[in-house]
């Protein structure tokens, strides 16, 4: 018997607690998971932050201790990761709480899968690339606890963080199916106190998460249907936690759409994230704010692949004129958002596309996007960004 059936590996997300006020339950899963002393790793901007000592605090009211790691840039490197290893070693800390934005969660899962590695392993020998997950001792892993404060990378509900190469300035993807959180936290409250540009370009990054796994050509009806919802979701309800910090029913909506976009990725991402990739590794960008800059552009190369299917998103959304009418949304949602408009504006130089165009070939997202990219037309690609 023929068939076209492809053969795919799918994975669905763990436990997540989500509604306001679920932070409350914090102590609680740290036992339920194994964890009696945690390191709870989030960022520098949050670690002065109220939430973030309401949550120190509730651990150490239920006795599982008080420490935090928050030397974490904005793009995570090997270094912080060693650093965050000798306090989560230090302390005797037997699992990790990843606080914070994507960079945070991200480093959380790195310090929980290298901690106790054997001598010699490196952890750019674990990247996302066939097997090499294997290399690690399963056993070895931490347990970890994600709660996300930003919505946008969906990195709560992942099985892989990414790294940025201090030396060579190349972001790698680094993947264990045990980096899974046990459980994850996602409660509303804690993303009202983000800096406007924080919640445009991290909503952006969710858009551009749903938009790239709807465009992937790779076979997950899963993905692409939950892709589908959470482009909805971010059109309707992050213009309004832009105007409105304080609108919880919006920015719950826009926690699920950072999640759904995720779960979503695993049928694939695009040229949006082989571009910024290598952007933020050498300018250290904000990853969702360059993913919306790239945007528009990436729709239009793409557009010969993907005009069929944006139409039929289009239409799901309520927006009128196919394939041009999504396009001038995204034009609209950018000009509301005050992104940039050209990576000129985030200080990209001509001199540095062509370095910039091989790194972005070297990128693992390139197997997703609908145009096969090659050297000629990615570089045309990042003239067009320009």
């Amino acid at each position: 018997m023929t068939h076209n059936v492809p053969n795919r590996n799918w994975s669905y997300p763990t436990a997540i607690k989500f509604g306001v006020g679920r932070i409350a339950e914090l102590a609680e899963h740290c036992r339920a998971s194994g964890i009696h002393k945690p390191l709870l790793v989030t960022d520098r901007a949050l670690a002065s932050l109220p939430i973030t000592a309401a949550a120190l605090d509730q651990l150490e009211a239920a006795g599982l201790g008080r420490a935090m790691f928050s030397d974490v840039d904005a793009n995570p490197t090997e270094i912080n990761m060693a650093a965050g290893i000798a306090v989560f070693k230090a302390g005797g800390h037997d699992g990790v709480i990843g606080f914070g934005g994507g960079s945070a969660l991200d480093l959380g899962k790195m310090i929980a899968l290298m901690a106790d590695q054997p001598a010699g392993l490196t952890v750019w020998e674990l990247e996302d690339i066939g097997d090499w997950w294997t290399r690690a001792d399963r056993a070895a892993i931490k347990p970890t606890i994600a709660v996300p404060t930003t919505a946008g990378t969906g990195s709560e509900v992942g099985r892989a963080g990414v790294l940025t190469n201090s030396v060579t300035h190349k972001k790698k993807i680094i993947w264990h199916p045990d980096l899974m959180a046990a459980v994850v936290i996602c409660d509303p409250a804690l993303t009202v106190g983000m800096p406007k540009f924080i919640t445009a370009g991290t909503g952006m990054d969710a858009l551009a998460h749903c938009l790239e796994a709807y465009c992937s050509p790779h076979y997950h009806p899963m993905g692409q249907g939950i892709a589908l919802e959470g482009m909805r979701l971010v059109f309707e309800n992050l213009p309004k936690v832009y105007a409105n910090p304080n609108d919880l029913d919006a920015r719950a909506h826009m926690m699920s759409a950072a999640a759904m976009g995720a779960v979503a990725f695993q049928k694939g991402l695009g040229a949006i994230h082989s571009l910024s990739h290598p952007i933020g590794a050498v300018y250290n960008t904000h990853h969702g704010t360059t993913n919306a800059v790239v945007m528009p552009m990436v729709l239009e190369f793409n557009r010969a692949a993907i005009e069929d299917k944006i139409k039929a998103a289009a239409a799901y959304l309520g927006f009128d004129g196919g394939f041009a009418g999504f396009h001038d949304q995204i034009m609209e949602l950018r000009t509301l958002l005050s992104i940039p408009e050209t990576l000129s504006a985030m200080g990209v130089q001509f001199a540095d596309l062509d370095m910039l165009t091989e790194m972005a070939l070297e990128d693992p997202s390139c197997g997703g996007n609908p145009v096969e990219m090659t050297a000629a037309n990615t570089r045309a690609l990042f003239d067009a960004c320009m």
